[in-house]
């Protein structure tokens, strides 16, 4: 059993990876509902926390079918991070965790995020901070290094450890690898293998097919598995990846009918957190993703995103059902974000880690 603090997880659980305008409450909820056994927030900036923007609150939404549920914070000093931690505290998810991964400029230029692989010392300062600030379990996640001199991952693990984190996810590339190449798991292995590391150590980095999943968690040991882009559309997978890690055996991909019901779905709880507006523009990002693998479905993308209404939204749905519903998905690799020109492929939504 897999425990961070008291929160038991499960023999080896599959956790949704915390994605900057995508892991929000309508996503998990559909992510929960297929299988996700923890769930991060959107990242959420420690000044805008302290500040109370707008945006920056809403992300401390949390619902009880959501939990075990974790926010997620990051900054680049000490005080402000500590101050967070209490904020965030107050909003009563299960655990708080700090973003020391996103790769993108205009976070690691403030020495937050990934920035703060330049500067092991000020990272465990920062994390001791938070840790003295909260009573909720700590977790980390961060990246192998600052770039390929400096993979000093085994170190870190050790002194966030020994500074009280309770779990450590890697994600086995550099920051300045950003989201390209190959993760790289033999650093993660190698400190899940270390007999002085006694926290879970969760890999993160191209993570899309059971059989992926199966091979970290044989040959590299670790305690779960972070997933990220491959849920995007696809909340599937966790459940696909704990059916085959049990039987041996593929699920068969769900049907466009499942689908279309999913998408819905997370529609709804769109518009229910978000007002029908808001609702409505953020979910347009989703439907290449749910509707990959669909030949010639260009001109129904095309009314989902110029759709003003719910009812209209859905009826392009009940189209798409009965258009393709003899369509027989082939088993491939889980629809990729941010590949052959889906919706999401901004840096804005990069940002934290959309990739994985």
């Amino acid at each position: 059993m897999v425990k961070i603090g008291d929160i038991e997880l499960g023999e080896f659980p599959l956790l949704l990876a915390p994605m900057e305008d995508v892991s929000d409450p309508p996503f998990r909820a559909v992510c929960k509902a297929s299988g996700a056994d923890l769930m991060y927030s959107e990242f959420i900036s420690s000044e805008g926390l302290i500040r109370d923007a707008i945006k920056s609150r809403m992300k401390l939404d949390i619902f009880d079918y959501e939990r075990p549920v974790g926010i997620q914070i990051f900054g680049g000093d000490e005080e402000p991070m500590a101050m967070a931690a209490q904020i965030v505290e107050a909003a009563n998810p299960d655990l708080l965790d700090i973003n020391f991964g996103c790769p993108v400029k205009k976070v690691t230029c403030k020495g937050a995020g990934a920035g703060i692989l330049k500067d092991i010392p000020k990272m465990v300062r920062l994390t001791e901070a938070v840790v003295k600030a909260t009573k909720l379990p700590v977790t980390v996640k961060t990246r192998l290094g600052w770039d390929d001199d400096t993979k000093n991952i085994e170190e870190v693990a050790q002194r966030l450890q020994d500074v009280g984190i309770k779990a450590l996810t890697i994600h086995g590339r550099t920051r300045t690898q950003m989201y390209k190449g190959s993760a790289d798991w033999t650093l993660i292995g190698k400190v899940k293998n270390n007999p002085k590391i006694h926290i879970p150590i969760f890999g993160n980095g191209d993570i899309c097919t059971p059989e992926q999943a199966k091979n970290a968690r044989e040959k590299y040991g670790v305690d779960g598995v972070m997933i990220g882009r491959a849920a995007i559309g696809y909340p599937w997978i966790f459940n696909e990846i704990k059916h085959f890690l049990s039987t041996g055996e593929h699920l068969p991909p769900p049907t466009v009918e499942e689908r279309v019901k999913v998408c819905k779905q997370h529609l709804r709880h769109s518009i229910s957190w978000k007002g029908e507006i808001v609702g409505i523009l953020e979910m347009r990002r989703h439907y290449t993703n749910y509707l990959k693998g669909l030949p010639h479905i260009k001109e129904f993308r095309a009314q989902l995103v110029t759709c003003n209404t719910a009812s209209a939204i859905e009826a392009v749905l009940d189209a798409v059902a009965l258009q393709y519903k003899d369509h027989i998905f082939e088993r491939t690799m889980p629809p990729m974000a941010g590949s052959e020109g889906t919706a999401i492929q901004t840096e804005r939504e990069l940002a934290c880690g959309i990739a994985d």
